[in-house]
């Protein structure tokens, strides 16, 4: 079964309005087993509404309306609906009802224009709204004059009743596969989160997965990530997982480094099940990103239990004062230089006590940038109990480039990003490092 998702609402147009409706509703058809071909929007104007329905029932079989189904005289859906397939209107008793009901149980006056909504075609089922007034339409007109077969699906654009709303028109669906003996196809993905490599680069090295038909692969573009979606088409969801596993497997041979988890998986999360299960603690000594990693760090439930004191310190007194780095190495070297970022790293774990230590400096920009240091350039260090590819006692400091042409806020959060995947290296024991990046704690050649 082919749909098309069809958004009515100039305020879509205008861009006041994200069509947020469209990418959850596709979601749900793919669990059905539905392929959709085409996202529309379209301004409250019957004329408009009158030539996309002529589009779509051309080359869709099921056609799924959001919004215009409020009781303002620009909420036009139901009635250009009607008036196209020349179907009179007429009211739902139970609409009604339930839209006095609705009012009587607020305490607040009704319009007689709130009645509007429970006028629906004649012939078209209706599908009840739990948490509003309008109640949206399940109808099929097929034969209705297009000799073809045409279903329909008219929800609120609001999103909370398009979700309490949506069972029904699930059912409507399956009704009607089950109607024509139509086995579906259900369509199971997945994200792949990796970080450190680039989407071009990542698409060369898996050129031939992207190539298949079943599964596909394909590598989108994140913030400061590419996330690798792989999907199957199968009968279940069981064997649509068994054609996914050799995919996932084969990927993750060839870019296992750059890997950290599947779909919502965030780094700070992978970090914080590290932590929490080795009972280890870490600071965080920051300084150009001003507190983000500690947010991004604390934004993960249960933070406290491996989170007990960060620091920002800004200026280069703070650095000497709370971390210990030596005015003399700030003199030498710079505030932006992987001696102090070893020194705030060292300091940190030694002033706190805690396992681990994660320290960053850098230039976030726009300002303040030279040949020598450009804007962007930041430098990380890690110590730690474990530190794989590093002489005990040693700290770990590496040196990243981001955008300089990235405003500062993005510029900040990719420093964060580097620096959480270089700690969750760290935890894993996969942290490289050449000699002149291995940097000596005070008082060590």
């Amino acid at each position: 079964m082919k749909a098309e998702i069809i958004a009515v609402g100039s305020e879509l147009l205008m861009g006041d309005v994200i069509n947020s409706n469209a990418a959850w509703i596709s979601k749900q058809l793919a669990s059905l087993g539905v392929d959709v071909h085409y996202h529309v929007a379209v301004g409250d104007n019957p004329g408009r509404i009158q030539s996309i329905i002529s589009q779509a029932i051309e080359r869709s079989e099921l056609l799924i309306f959001t919004g215009g189904l409020g009781p303002t005289d620009d909420d036009l859906t139901i009635a250009t609906l009607a008036d196209y397939f020349k179907t009179p209107l007429e009211a739902d008793p139970e609409s009604v009802e339930t839209i006095q009901n609705y009012f009587i149980a607020r305490g607040m006056p009704m319009s007689n224009t709130n009645l509007k909504q429970a006028k629906k075609p004649q012939g078209a089922l209706t599908i009840t709204n739990p948490v509003g007034t309008a109640p949206g339409i399940a109808w099929d007109v097929s034969e209705q004059g297009t000799n073809r077969r045409c279903l329909i699906l008219a929800f609120p654009g609001v999103p909370k009743e398009l979700y309490a709303m949506w069972s029904q028109g699930a059912d409507f669906i399956r009704a009607q596969q089950q109607k024509d003996h139509e086995i579906p196809q259900i369509l199971l993905s997945h994200h792949l989160n990796f970080f450190g490599i680039g989407e071009s680069k990542l698409g060369e090295i898996l050129s031939d997965l992207m190539r298949n038909a079943n599964p596909t692969v394909a590598p989108y573009v994140g913030r400061a990530e590419v996330r690798l979606r792989i999907a199957a088409k199968a009968a279940s969801e069981a064997e649509a997982e068994k054609l996914l596993a050799p995919v996932k497997t084969e990927i993750l041979n060839r870019l296992g480094q750059y890997y950290y988890g599947d779909d919502d998986t965030t780094l700070e999360a992978c970090i914080s099940q590290k932590l929490t299960h080795s009972g280890f603690g870490l600071t965080v000594a920051e300084s150009c990103t001003g507190g983000l990693i500690s947010s991004r760090l604390t934004d993960i439930p249960g933070s406290s239990a491996y989170t007990f004191i960060n620091l920002i310190t800004y200026g280069n007194v703070e650095k000497t004062k709370y971390l210990g780095v030596k005015p003399e190495t700030l003199t030498q070297y710079g505030a932006v230089s992987p001696q102090v970022a070893a020194e705030m790293a060292e300091g940190a774990q030694r002033n706190t006590g805690q396992d681990w230590a994660l320290s960053i400096t850098g230039i976030a920009g726009p300002d303040g940038g030279s040949e020598e240091k450009p804007v962007g350039l930041a430098y990380i260090g890690i110590t730690g109990p474990n530190m794989a590819h590093a002489q005990a006692g040693h700290t770990i400091v590496k040196k990243v480039l981001v955008n300089p042409r990235y405003n500062r806020a993005d510029i900040k959060y990719w420093f964060s990003q580097y620096a959480l995947s270089f700690l969750l290296q760290a935890l894993n024991g996969t942290l490289k490092t050449d000699l002149n990046e291995l940097m000596a704690q005070p008082g060590r050649a």
